[in-house]
């Protein structure tokens, strides 16, 4: 009988809990295994071991529920975790004591759910000799090596919702409002929502945009007799002449990784300067990422939970599931980590987008 160990890592996304009930239900329900959780991320294999057993009853009743019953940390990164030495704060790579935690829980091999970040982390420990099956997960849909992660489809629904909403007051009141979501690299958020829930702009970190076209199309529109304009603004843009706009930058707390946020706020107070309107800002930040999980979410997690087991039955480690059209398959965790998945400046879904009238910042 083996023993596996799951753990979830990076930033929560609707889906989470589908995969870890599909893990169990797999490996314990059909196979016999045993599942332990790791708590926290990799929290759980660096400050002391934090594990709880997950049996049939531990998962029944979660697959619609949203973030991870785990718990999850984008934090405690062992690539680059702070140590005190001293009296002096260093950063160094603590991996092999990961390993060392991980082998006295006694369990065979670990499935590291997480985005780019978390996938790295999973590569260096298969490196160092751990067994290591990973599972795609991030809302911004930036993993190159799968079709599409779980948590995209849920949050692009959350935005297109929101902006159904922001019609209504926007056309009431005759105003400009400027919707900053998630996107630090890829802008498939606000494209996709933006083009399901009618946006008149959209900007993404791929295509760095002028202010100047950006009033001139809204000017254009007022014109054309449209009273008011939906702008959508994926965190990553910036303009032709700029660099993104940060909350915080790379430092010891951040473990060198800004922290984007307030380019809705730009954006808003730039175009309130060109235009005779009111222009209002919403920022919905965590809301893409909580709340019950699509239908198609449930069914993606779910199935990556059970292709990752199937891995670790075959001993094919060092692998990422994925998928590929229909079909979920696996791929390395090295191609996986390579490059990101971004959205095509010039591929026929922005070509789409602004053949609806949408303008893009260019």
């Amino acid at each position: 009988m083996k023993t596996i160990a799951i753990l979830t890592g990076g930033g929560d996304c609707p889906g989470l809990n589908a995969v870890i009930r599909g893990v169990v239900r797999s490996a314990v329900g059909t196979r016999n295994w045993r599942v332990i959780g790791i708590e926290d991320g990799f929290d759980g294999l660096l400050t002391g071991l934090k594990t709880r057993e997950l049996d049939l009853k531990a998962v029944r009743g979660i697959l619609q529920l949203g973030g991870t019953l785990l718990g999850t940390s984008n934090h405690g990164n062992p690539l680059h975790y702070p140590v005190m030495e001293n009296g002096e704060v260093h950063w160094m790579d603590v991996s092999e004591q990961v390993v060392e935690n991980f082998n006295k829980t006694g369990a065979d091999a670990l499935i590291a759910v997480g985005g780019d970040g978390t996938l790295k982390i999973a590569q260096r420990l298969y490196e160092l000799g751990m067994n290591v099956v990973g599972i795609p997960k991030t809302i911004d849909n930036d993993l190159k090596a799968t079709d599409v992660t779980f948590g995209y489809n849920t949050a692009v629904g959350v935005v297109t919702e929101a902006l159904d909403r922001l019609h209504t007051t926007a056309e009431s009141h005759h105003r400009v409002m400027v919707v900053e979501v998630m996107g630090r690299d890829a802008g498939w958020i606000a494209l996709e929502s933006g083009i399901a829930g009618g946006a008149d702009v959209i900007l993404l970190p791929e295509i760095p945009y002028s202010i100047e076209r950006i009033c001139d199309a809204i000017r254009r529109r007022r014109e054309r007799g449209g009273r008011f304009s939906i702008v959508v603004v994926a965190e990553g843009a910036h303009p032709l002449d700029g660099d993104r706009v940060l909350q915080e930058t790379a430092g010891k707390n951040r473990g060198g990784v800004d922290r984007l946020g307030g380019i809705g706020q730009h954006v808003a107070e730039q175009i309130s300067q060109c235009q005779d309107m009111e222009v209002r800002t919403v920022v919905l930040g965590h809301l893409q990422r909580g709340g019950t999980p699509s239908p198609f979410d449930r069914i993606l997690g779910s199935r990556f939970g059970v292709k990752a087991v199937d891995l670790i039955a075959a001993g094919d480690y060092g692998k990422m599931v994925a998928l590929r059209g229909r079909s979920v398959v696996s791929t390395t965790l090295q191609e996986a980590v390579g490059s990101l998945n971004l959205v095509p400046p010039h591929g026929e879904l922005v070509e789409a987008a602004e053949k609806l009238g949408i303008m893009l910042g260019r």
